[in-house]
Order: C-alpha cells, then structure tokens, then sequence
C-alpha cells in the first residue's frame, strides 16, 4: 500500500498537535507520559516533534487522557488557522 504524502495542512496541524502536547506535558518527563499512555517514548517524541504528523485515534486519545486534554478541545485547537501575523 502506498502512502500518499501528507498536504502542508496536514503537516501544519501535525506542528500544532506536538506544541499542545508539549506545553501540556509542561515539566513531567517523555518517558513518564508515554509509559502512562502506554506508547513508547520515541512515539511520543515523534509526534511532539511534528516528524508524526497524522497519529493513530487510540495514541491521541491515551495521550489527552494522561495528560488532562478533552478531545473536544484538543481537536478544536489543532485545527485553528494559523495565526496572521500584523
């Protein structure tokens, strides 16, 4: 199976995904959060990095559990425009 390559929308919002989880896992370890999540830390790496654009629903869903997020709210804020700048 081919894997067609990702739009620069898709690649934006992947960024956005990995800044949330960033600021949200704040000073808790990678290592802490992906054990508790229940993934390996270099996912967790790759998807906070943006080289994970287009994470599994199941990895997304353990990781705003463990770290607090509504899905609501998470798919909201990853899917903003980007901001213009003035």
């Amino acid at each position: 199976m081919v894997r067609l390559p990702l739009t620069p929308a898709e690649l934006e919002r992947g960024q956005r995904l990995g800044a949330l989880l960033r600021e949200a896992r704040g000073p808790r370890s990678i290592l802490d959060i992906a054990l508790a999540a229940e993934i390996s830390p270099e996912t967790l790496r790759k998807i906070e990095s943006g080289r994970i654009s287009t994470p599994a629903f199941p990895t997304i869903a353990a990781l705003a559990e463990v770290l607090g997020l509504s899905l609501d709210t998470l798919w909201a804020q990853i899917n903003q425009p980007a901001a213009v700048a003035t």
